[in-house]
């Protein structure tokens, strides 16, 4: 992979993603749609492996919604079983690599088998530097800014700011997203880090999820990096 169109001074520090379009992918080849999300391990493993060369600190993937629960049964069965697939064989890799993983949504609702993965994974590479995986797993926007106003209520504050409500936020140890990519061709953020994104640049592809390699990444990048952010100046 060819870094060379890009800014290395302006590399996004926290990249979020939106994995779609792998239900549709494998529809295309008339299979299961298991088959897609089988299909985007292989884009994980590509986007975490970019990120890490590119000198990304922060990367963000939305794995499992809190809405997919509503998804068939053997779907929602499938995708626990690839999350912990995932997890034992890339392990060994996200380590060597400086890879620290860590996991945003409400992880307690999830199968006992995937949080003993998680856990585990978590753990192993608590201590790596190079690059931090946010998986964000049974996760809702809204559902995060209702769980970090229960808290602030818990801990008995009459008011807050903004920065104070961010450290209640299951993002409180990473910046803000700089760039968001949604795969698809699909236009909306689906109640994704709905805090977090008020000035995120957003980059839209038709490409589906089980199709997006490191040249993806890095278009990705350059388009983010033509751009001027004002954050609400001049």
């Amino acid at each position: 992979m060819s870094a060379s169109p890009l800014d290395t001074a302006r590399i996004p520090r926290h990249i979020a993603i939106i994995m779609d379009g792998n239900g549709r992918w494998a529809k295309q080849r008339h299979m299961p749609r298991l088959f897609g999300h089988r299909a985007g391990m292989e884009s994980v493993r590509e986007v975490v492996r970019g990120c890490r060369k590119i000198g990304v600190s922060y990367l963000t993937l939305y794995a499992f919604s809190s809405e997919n629960w509503t998804r068939p049964t053997l779907e929602v069965r499938g995708l626990m079983q690839l999350l912990q697939q995932y997890l034992k064989k890339e392990l060994a890799e996200l380590h060597k690599n400086g890879v620290q993983l860590r996991t945003i949504g409400r992880i307690e609702a999830l199968p006992q088998g995937a949080q003993k993965e998680l856990a585990h994974a978590v753990k192993a590479t608590a201590d790596n530097k190079d690059l931090v995986l946010n998986l964000a797993l049974n996760y809702g926007g809204r559902q995060e800014i209702v769980d970090a106003c229960n808290q602030i209520l818990k801990e008995g504050k009459q008011s807050v700011d903004e920065k104070e409500f961010a450290r209640h936020l299951y993002t409180a140890h990473c910046p803000d997203p700089d760039l968001l990519i949604r795969t698809s061709g699909e236009m909306r953020i689906s109640n994704y880090l709905l805090w977090q994104m008020a000035y995120t640049e957003f980059h839209m592809t038709p490409v589906c999820w089980p199709d997006f390699r490191q040249a993806h990444l890095i278009e990705a990048i350059a388009d983010y990096q033509r751009r001027q952010r004002r954050f609400g100046g001049l």
